[in-house]
Formats: structure tokens, sequence, C-alpha cells
């Protein structure tokens, strides 16, 4: 667990030692930045027109405010979280060092897990932006706290999804611009895969439905914690973790 642990926070220091990780909170404080203002004025002209003419129901702080912007922030993750697992691999196999990391003393597994936690410790740091932006809601307004810390333990689960995978596909390649854009294409894939069902019968429906990576998301983010969509999260990390670290054993054997 030592060498995890090292081996995260040199791949964390990593993206803060080159404009990387700068440039991608930024651009997801930015973007993130604009959902917000735009939701939070809708928010308040809907309030204000229910108190105006009275009567018709209320609005919810969590519900029609904070559950739609972590959605929202979900789709941006699509875009960003491919820019952080593009190099994790790709960029050790075009500068050489890929052979150090395989000769080295420390296993596979823990080079692997190092990467991944490091790529999921940059991933937290942007989700911190977020948590700024909602705690001016606490000063103005009264949220509910719970809904939101499941949200973003949804929004945890669903992000290393996506980097396990984003490994895999780094791992591939030398390429980065390739590893990104083929992260992009999966995740992509398995997000909008849940569209196909629509067009299909109840059992495919059904089948579709449950490997899409966002379907399970949507409970998190209404406050509800089931543990099949924590079991399905993790299990799809497992998967990517698992597939990295075959694709790394075949570089191995390849020499």
């Amino acid at each position: 667990m030592r060498n995890v642990v090292a081996i995260a926070g040199k791949e964390l220091r990593s993206y803060f030692a080159s404009p990387v990780a700068y440039i991608i909170t930024g651009l997801f404080a930015l973007i993130f930045g604009w959902f917000y203002v735009n939701s939070l004025a809708w928010f308040v002209e809907r309030s204000m027109g229910m108190d105006q003419f009275g009567g018709g129901g209320s609005v919810n702080v969590n519900q029609d405010l904070i559950k739609y912007l972590l959605l929202n922030a979900t789709v941006v993750m699509l875009f960003l979280l491919p820019m952080i697992t593009m190099r994790t691999y790709a960029e050790e196999k075009r500068s050489g060092t890929i052979e150090l990391l395989l000769t080295s003393p420390v296993r596979d597994i823990e080079i692997i897990l190092g990467k991944f936690f490091g790529a999921l410790g940059l991933y937290c740091v942007m989700l911190l932006v977020t948590v700024l932006y909602l705690a001016v809601l606490f000063i103005y307004g009264n949220p509910e706290w719970k809904p939101i810390a499941s949200a973003y333990l949804g929004l945890v689960l669903l992000g290393g999804s996506f980097i396990s995978f984003g490994l895999f596909i780094s791992s591939l390649t030398k390429n980065q611009i390739v590893a990104g854009v083929g992260t992009f294409t999966l995740v992509l894939m398995l997000w909008i895969i849940d569209w196909v069902g629509d067009q299909a019968g109840s059992t495919v429906r059904e089948v579709v439905a449950y490997l899409s990576i966002t379907k399970h998301f949507e409970d998190f983010a209404k406050g509800v914690i089931d543990t099949k969509h924590v079991v399905y999260y993790l299990s799809f990390i497992a998967f990517g973790l698992f597939l990295t670290a075959k694709s790394v054993d075949t570089e191995r054997w390849r020499g």
C-alpha cells in the first residue's frame, strides 16, 4: 500500500507540475460556473413567479437546482476526464520510461492503482471547486446536505469508472491524442447506450439501461444511495483496472 500511495502522490504532483491540472480545473470551474449562474437565475425566477401568483406548488433547492446542476457536471466530465487519463501510460511509452516501470521492483498492480488514485485525486480537486459554488447556497438558503453528499459519492464513483477505462485505453497506445479520443468514444458509447434501448423491446431495454453508465447516477443525484449502483460502479472500476493490468502484462512479454 505504501508503494501505491507513493506513486499516487508522484502522479498527482506531476499533474500540477505541468499546465494540465490548471487548464482542466480552470475549464471545469468556468463551465460549471456558467451552468451554476444560469441554473440559479432560472431557479430564482421560478421561485419569484410562484410567490407572485401564489399556489401551484413549490420549488426545492435540492431537487430543482442542485440535482440538475450536478447532472450537468457529469456531461462536463465526459469531455475533461479523458484529458486527465490520456497521458498516464501513453506518455510513459512515448518517452521510453515504460521500460523502467516494467523492470522496477514495484508490482504492476501497485503502479496501476497508483496511477488510478493519482488521476482520481486530481478529479476530486476539480469536484472541490463545485463545493465552493454550492457553499454559497448554504449561506443564502437552506439546502439539505445529505442528498448533496449522496450526489458527490455518485460523482466520485462515476469519475472513477471513467478513469479506470481511461487508464486501459492509454495503456494501448503511445499517442496521447489517440488515448484521449479513444477514451471519450468508449465513455460516450456507454453514456448513450440507453438511447438504443428506447427503440428496443423490454428485455433489451432493461439490459442496456443497466449497462448505461449514467443511469446509475440518477438515484445518487436524487439523494438515494442504492447498493446495486455502488456495486455496479465498483465492478466497472475493477474491470477497467483488470483490463489495464492485462494490457501492461502483454506489453511486458512483448519486451
